[in-house]
């Protein structure tokens, strides 16, 4: 399968959150599995490094709006540039172009990331798929979310999300 990872740009190489990324990469190449990412660097590039040690094909996908704000260009271990123009085009790929995603923990972008993927299978524009999160921010955030929100999303809705302790769990989920 083509799998999406979403994540925060911000961890570094020797952080606890760089090495569970890459070994989430790892373990989806392990597998089989196509990883696709952002492209560039944090979480991205981690699970890009884990997914190519692994002997897996790793996509990223890249914009120039993202290049043009940063100064960044794609990590080294990326193998297949999906480069789109606009940050609008990059997540329509990332979502579209995947046969299942995983969160990692991330800000705003990755928040965004999930958030259009989760309402675009509400409004069966994107056949569903699995949409993994990681992490007991990601379960605590939705928790709060549903428990404020509870009328407006019904259980079928909130049934999209699957919440995963940590990356072993999450890959296992894709196979069971």
């Amino acid at each position: 399968m083509n799998i999406t990872v979403f994540g925060g740009a911000q961890p570094k190489e020797g952080t606890l959150a760089y090495e569970e990324a890459r070994d989430l990469g790892a373990l989806l190449a392990q597998r089989g599995h196509a990883v696709l990412t952002g492209g560039y660097m944090g979480t991205m590039e981690a699970v890009s490094r884990g997914a190519h040690e692994a002997g897996g094909h790793v996509i990223g996908v890249t914009c120039i709006d993202i290049e043009e704000w940063r100064g960044t260009s794609p990590n080294q271990w990326v193998k297949e540039e999906r480069r789109k123009k606009s940050l609008i085009e990059r997540l329509q790929a990332l979502i579209e172009g995947c046969d299942a995603a995983i969160a990692l923990p991330g800000g705003a972008g990755t928040l965004a990331e999930i958030s259009l993927m989760w309402n675009l299978m509400i409004v069966e524009s994107l056949p569903p798929r699995p949409l993994t999160l990681i992490g007991r921010g990601w379960q605590s955030t939705f928790d709060q979310f549903f428990n404020e929100f509870e009328s407006y999303m019904p259980i079928r809705q909130r049934e999209l999300l699957y919440f995963a302790k940590d990356v072993k769990i999450a890959v296992n989920t894709l196979e069971g």
